[in-house]
């Protein structure tokens, strides 16, 4: 297991290319930045090959994606100084996944953080909600797009709350997570 320092071929999360958000590498899974995070430090944790639901993994895939997951969330509570973590996994369509590829996310937590939005349980609501279908804004700029393929394109989306980031910005923040994930221990 490695930091990532250029992955040998592309990385998809469902149909999408993200290889410039992936932050860390093993030979199994991956972890990459969120287009639109929920709180600051959102994270997702994905296995390699993908598949739609956590039955379908090996147990190879399921034992190393759990690893990552804890590794993962270890760091971005360190370095977001949070006290606390969501790890969550829509599991399905009727669970809320938007993307059809299984994904952790992690999500640093602070003592009050949600209160302005009815208190420490909103993240359930910003999870199931319009602000986390990731796919939808994904499918929209596919949709809107005749030019670009969506494997290569970011979209761009109305939402005063949570609006999508850009490639840069995306790609900034997984080369500091990759630097960060080179200080956490392996064990």
């Amino acid at each position: 297991m490695s930091a990532l320092k250029g992955a040998a071929a592309p990385i998809y999360f469902g149909p999408f290319l993200v290889t410039p958000q992936v932050f860390y590498l093993t030979p199994s899974t991956f972890a990459l930045v969120n287009l639109k995070p929920i709180l600051p430090g959102h994270v997702l944790v994905s296995p390699r090959r993908v598949v739609p639901r956590v039955s379908d993994l090996t147990a190879a895939e399921t034992s190393d994606l759990f690893l990552t997951v804890r590794r993962v969330g270890r760091m971005v509570e360190r370095i977001h100084g949070a006290s606390s973590l969501n790890i969550a996994v829509q599991d399905g369509v009727n669970a809320g996944q938007s993307v059809p590829h299984v994904h952790c996310h992690i999500i640093p937590r602070k003592a009050a953080d949600l209160d302005h939005r009815g208190g420490t349980d909103a993240i359930y609501d910003m999870l199931d909600g319009e602000e986390g279908d990731v796919g939808k804004v994904f499918r929209e700029a596919a949709a809107s797009s005749e030019r670009a393929p969506t494997r290569t394109k970011f979209p761009v989306v109305d939402d005063k709350d949570r609006k999508p980031r850009g490639p840069e910005e995306m790609k900034a923040e997984a080369e500091v997570l990759a630097k960060e994930m080179e200080n956490e221990p392996l064990d």
